[in-house]
């Protein structure tokens, strides 16, 4: 077994935390607790899953594996008997870390995590995420526990009383949260759901700081869900105030979402104190919440179940802070990833991590690289692990299509209503999310099949046709995904996201002019938006128009700066007009924001073997070819120059490389990769200038 660093170690998730609202409030002195837990640790950014959903990244949080492993594909899950019901624990596939930890003879403590419910027998305690579901209208009457939201179920009774009806939220603490608010109607909605965010919040902190009092576990996992239920509904009322929001909901709403995470940082104080300073602590959000210029324009209703499921206010970067034993402190992490939460928390508490895991450990957060040891998967390991019994673990989907074959053959009634309307739009998006997991996860050929399925089931959904385009684009079916497109567009001619990826397609094949003609026109009807000026910013370099190509490139930084697409674009231009320093800095900005951006580490090691960094360069197109082994000019980068500084063993071994590849690929047999549209100059430039031949 690996050393154990900590004793214990104390998760905690703010769902949609975001340090774009953080900062200025830790600037402001506001978070006090939080500046400390990052002044004696690192903080950095998270990078997120697609699709931003909550359901399936806290499932991947806990699992260290993607959406499509684990089996959590959406908010919703058809109930076998009929209907729908949240996601729940007897969907997931695979072990969470508390079942690890369990069948490491560990305890574990675990309040108010996503598809937790019905709450599995766990060597600790559960309560599920709907232990407070079935809130009565009055505060006085019976409100009896959720049967299974708590394990034990001995301890349920106890449990209970530690909820808070939002009945019982006073007018202090919703003043604190909103001080105009006496100027509403306390029937508003909007009031309303402020005291079931208090509730909940204040519910989920009493369960919490409960156990830790009673005697700490190994691991405590605690998570709040208060930043993205408000962020939905108020951020739009956030400074600067939105078009559609009226002056008077702006004055009294205004200060709602600082005033959550001041009141998330006082809870938080508090779960801090009682882990105690020996407890190795992560802090996490699984994604980031527009707050500025880039919000979408919508107002939902405060009781619109739907609007927690609006992913359009997702920004892919959420937050990390992690401190304690073994932890460096003052210091930056890079390049983390949800996935990395569950390996790094398992080699913290000196247990193995599962080689099938889609994580990492985290090893650049601790004070002394740390001996990390891998079982094959904790799957296959045998063992009581506290999960359900395996006539509990079945897939809703293929449950539902067993109970639909008994209607068929007339054994049940059908579904009344619109209930099988419903239930087909849930598998279409359920397949959808899906898709989108395969696609984002470097497995594009797995997924077109299913987006031609959506696509044909619903030929003019957006979503489906724009992603089917793309990855035909991603695989090189150039061709393919522009008919794809200009069906589309026969029948929405004005789509923009459309027309960006026709221009995209257009790009690949090489059209230049056209694809330039296609992204103009566009642009004077929707000046700044990023995604169109960083493909136009593309065409632009490679007409050779680099001071169009930095006029995009710095609009688009300038509209979102943490857009790494835009500094790698910068980082172009620079290079190809010869600026190699400005170069390689744009690229370093670039993967400070999106560590796994290959293309970048790419044209950082082009930009560098100009300078004459040569090992620097090396370093950078070994990052670049181990996230994208088939970037031909990175291989032959290295061939060079390994050949230039006498390395007779590495030299011909990435030349052989790079025929194998073009070998392959002009027999058709593998993907075209977008190598060739890195960096305008290739390996033969920087060989010339040295005066080195072919070889």
């Amino acid at each position: 077994m690996p050393e154990r660093t900590a004793p214990r170690i104390l998760i905690v998730g703010w769902d949609a935390a975001d340090w774009k609202i953080i900062d200025p409030l830790l600037a402001a002195g506001r978070t006090p607790h939080l500046a400390g837990l990052i002044a004696r640790g690192v903080r950095g950014d998270l990078s997120t899953l697609q699709p931003m959903l909550s359901p399936l990244l806290w499932t991947s949080i806990a699992t260290g594996k993607t959406p499509d492993k684990h089996g959590i594909l959406n908010f919703v899950e058809p109930e076998p008997a009929g209907g729908l019901r949240v996601a729940t624990s007897t969907t997931r596939r695979v072990k969470a870390l508390w079942n690890i930890l369990t069948q490491a003879g560990r305890r574990t403590d675990v309040v108010g995590w996503y598809a937790t419910h019905p709450a599995e027998p766990i060597a600790g305690t559960i309560v599920s995420n709907l232990f407070q579901e079935g809130a009565p209208p009055a505060p006085d009457a019976a409100w009896p526990p959720v049967p299974g939201a708590v394990h034990p179920p001995a301890s349920a009774a106890g449990v209970a009383e530690l909820r808070m009806h939002p009945g019982e939220v006073t007018a202090a603490e919703l003043l604190a949260l909103a001080p105009r608010l006496r100027e509403m109607d306390p029937r508003d909605r909007r009031v309303q759901l402020l005291a079931r965010l208090v509730a909940q919040s204040a519910s989920i902190q009493n369960a919490a700081t409960t156990l830790l009092e009673r005697q700490p576990a190994d691991c405590t996992m605690v998570f709040f869900e208060t930043i993205d239920v408000a962020g939905h509904h108020f951020m739009q009322h956030h400074p600067p105030r939105m078009p559609h929001v009226s002056a008077h909901d702006y004055d009294v709403f205004s200060a709602v979402m600082p005033a959550v995470y001041e009141f998330q940082d006082l809870m938080l104080g508090r779960l801090l104190e009682l882990a105690g300073p020996d407890a190795a602590v992560i802090l996490l959000s699984d994604h980031g919440f527009h707050s500025d210029h880039l919000r979408p324009a919508v107002s939902p209703s405060p009781d619109d179940a739907m609007a927690a499921m609006d992913a359009t206010w997702h920004r892919p970067l959420g937050v990390l802070v992690m401190a304690g034993p073994g932890i460096k402190r003052g210091d930056r992490v890079y390049g983390a990833n949800i996935l990395d939460i569950t390996p790094t928390a398992l080699t913290l508490l000196g247990l193995p991590v599962g080689a099938d895991m889609d994580g990492r450990v985290l090893v650049e957060a601790f004070e002394h690289e740390p001996r990390v040891e891998r079982v094959f998967s904790w799957d296959a390991l045998e063992g009581e692990a506290g999960m359900h019994p395996p006539d509990l673990r079945v897939d809703p989907v293929e449950a539902a299509g067993a109970m639909q074959q008994l209607v068929d053959l007339g054994y049940l009634a059908a579904p009344a209503g619109d209930a099988p309307r419903q239930l087909e739009l849930l598998a279409r998006e359920t397949r959808f999310n899906l898709a989108v997991v395969l696609m984002t996860t470097r497995r594009v050929g797995e997924s077109i099949p299913i987006w031609e399925e959506l696509a044909a089931a619903v030929p003019n959904e957006p979503r489906y046709v724009l992603n089917l385009a793309q990855c035909y684009h991603n695989v090189g079916r150039y061709g393919e995904s522009r008919e794809v497109l200009a069906r589309f567009l026969e029948a929405h001619p004005g789509h923009a996201d459309a027309r960006i990826h026709l221009g995209a397609a257009l790009f690949a094949e090489g059209r230049l002019e056209e694809a330039g003609g296609v992204l103009e026109q566009l642009e004077r009807e929707t000046p700044g938006r990023v995604d169109l000026d960083t493909m136009l910013g593309m065409v632009y370099v490679f007409l050779k128009r680099y001071g169009d190509a930095h006029r995009v490139f710095t609009r688009a930084a300038a509209t979102d700066p943490h857009d790494a697409r835009a500094h790698h674009g910068l980082a172009l231009v620079a290079l190809s007009t010869g600026r190699y320093e400005p170069a390689a800095e744009h690229c370093l900005a670039a993967l400070d924001l999106q560590h796994f951006y290959p293309d970048a580490h790419y044209t950082l090691g082009v930009a560098l073997t100009w300078l004459g960094e040569h090992r620097h360069a090396i370093r950078s197109f070994q990052v670049a070819v181990s996230m994208q082994p088939g970037m031909i000019d990175a291989h032959r980068y290295l061939a060079s120059l390994y050949r230039h500084l006498g390395d007779r063993e590495n030299a011909p071994r990435h030349r052989d490389i790079a025929q194998r590849l073009m070998d392959d690929r002009a027999a058709g047999q593998t993907s075209p990769e977008h190598f060739m549209r890195s960096a305008p100059m290739g390996p033969q430039d920087w060989e010339a200038s040295l005066g080195l031949g072919p070889g």
